[in-house]
């Protein structure tokens, strides 16, 4: 190794030493049987531990009925409003609704009409970046991970911040609403440097338009253009509302109460939830999504044909096409089985999208893998639930269909989400008394210590 270079003799070193590292890092699974451990912190029904209580949304996918708990039609609340209810309501009334929810989550009422207007004007009055930001933090050392360029200008931002650490109510708010008005700009932004420097694209940096809602802003600033039309900018508005927020257990909103509850700042509070979003089996699922129905198109020769596209999602299961994961990316869920409301709502909208871009086969197509993949998974899998067709399955789709590229589909997740956590935040900061410390059970055996000379 003396003729390698440092990072050269560290890869090497990482190479040789991985089986140490897996051999030490195992424990046997039967042990957590045995000591009553919750894997994942949900039994094997999927029911997950409870770990707090909160007044911010709640999502449910069972009844009891006649004292035997019943798979159903999964539901979505946030603040005890039916998510179907707040999307009709703004689609009713053909208006854009993501800051009218954002107040909703935020304060815990749905706004007035002037507390809404005052809302919406302080949202687009502080949708700018300090001066210099774009260029001297956004624009070097720009990354293909979007998430992480993200992360790393939030917690540039502290810098900015004259009082980033006091963890009053005011402050902290004030600090949320800075961060759900720039984050579109950020993740955009971040796109058009990686876009620039490491595609060799021309470099687009629009401003935001104050007239202009998030979504539409969103898209007005991604386009070199800036152009879009009426639907693809309601139906990113609608895919806005259902990312914002699930209930206080998925694994960012989780992450968030955590790591609020040590008396951290908010910027590094929300990056800990953008470092969990960002992973595969959280908020990067729909981007595995697109990527799986490009591979089926590739395998399958005729994807009218049910037994072949069938054939393919059975390889799928059996580690054979794709990643080998033998995962159908965007069907189940660890709640939801019979249905995912936030899916179904997406799937009215998703038709009318692929009617106005003419890629109807491309519907045809994940309609009939939303239909056959949850009776191949039934039948190849030991499942205590039913699964269902999950909201990344047709969000990756809709980003799509927006010419969004895939860099951009789990920023967009954030761009809402970052609401969600906003809430969770201040919830925490309400209620905290300690510090969240959950426990572990050491399975180890006791060995006694041996010199050095002594060791093989």
């Amino acid at each position: 190794m003396a003729n390698k270079s440092p990072f050269e003799r560290l890869v090497q070193y990482a190479d040789n030493s991985e089986q140490a590292v897996v051999r030490g890092a195992t424990i046997d699974k039967e042990l957590y049987s045995r000591y009553g451990v919750k894997r994942g912190l949900r039994d094997e029904n999927g029911k997950g531990v409870l770990a707090g209580l909160t007044n911010i949304s709640e999502i449910k996918a069972r009844e009891e009925i006649d004292g035997k708990l019943v798979q159903t039609d999964g539901r979505l609340w946030y603040r005890g409003y039916d998510i179907n209810q707040l999307v009709g309501g703004a689609i009713r009334e053909s208006r854009f609704g993501f800051e009218e929810i954002a107040y909703l989550l935020l304060f815990g009422e749905l706004p007035s009409l002037a507390k809404l207007q005052e809302f919406t004007d302080l949202m687009a009055e502080n949708r700018f970046l300090p001066t210099n930001f774009v260029r001297d933090v956004v624009m070097k050392a720009p990354s293909a991970d979007m998430m992480n360029s993200l992360s790393r200008s939030v917690l540039t931002l502290a810098s900015y911040d004259s009082n980033p650490s006091e963890l009053t109510i005011s402050n902290t708010l004030r600090q949320c609403l800075r961060l759900i008005a720039v984050f579109p700009m950020l993740a955009v932004y971040g796109y058009h440097a990686f876009n620039h420097y490491e595609q060799d694209q021309s470099m687009y940096i629009h401003r935001p338009d104050s007239t202009l809602s998030a979504a539409e802003n969103l898209l007005h600033m991604l386009r070199p253009d800036m152009q879009y039309t009426a639907l693809e900018a309601r139906v990113l508005d609608l895919a806005l509302i259902l990312h914002m927020e699930h209930g206080g257990g998925n694994n960012s909103s989780f992450t968030t109460h955590v790591v609020t509850s040590s008396g951290t700042d908010t910027y590094s509070a929300v990056a800990a939830a953008l470092a969990s979003l960002k992973g595969p089996k959280h908020g990067g699922a729909n981007i595995k999504v697109v990527q799986m129905m490009e591979d089926l198109k590739q395998s399958v020769k005729d994807v009218t044909d049910e037994e072949a596209v069938e054939a393919y999602l059975l390889k799928l299961l059996h580690r054979e096409a794709f990643d080998k994961k033998g995962l159908i990316y965007g069907i189940g869920h660890a709640i939801y089985s019979v249905s995912d409301p936030r899916a179904k709502v997406f799937k009215s909208f998703v038709e009318k999208l692929c009617s106005e871009k003419c890629h109807l086969e491309e519907y045809s197509l994940y309609t009939m893998v939303e239909r056959l993949a949850p009776k191949v998974i039934t039948r190849e899998r030991r499942i205590y639930k039913g699964v269902s067709a999950n909201v990344d399955f047709f969000s990756g789709l809709v980003y799509s269909m927006l010419g969004i590229p895939e860099e951009m589909f789990t920023p967009i997740f954030a761009i809402a989400r970052i609401v969600g956590w906003s809430a969770h935040r201040m919830e925490e900061l309400v209620n905290m008394d300690k510090i969240i410390r959950p426990a572990y059970m050491a399975v180890f055996p006791r060995r006694a210590y041996k010199a050095l000379s002594d060791r093989d």
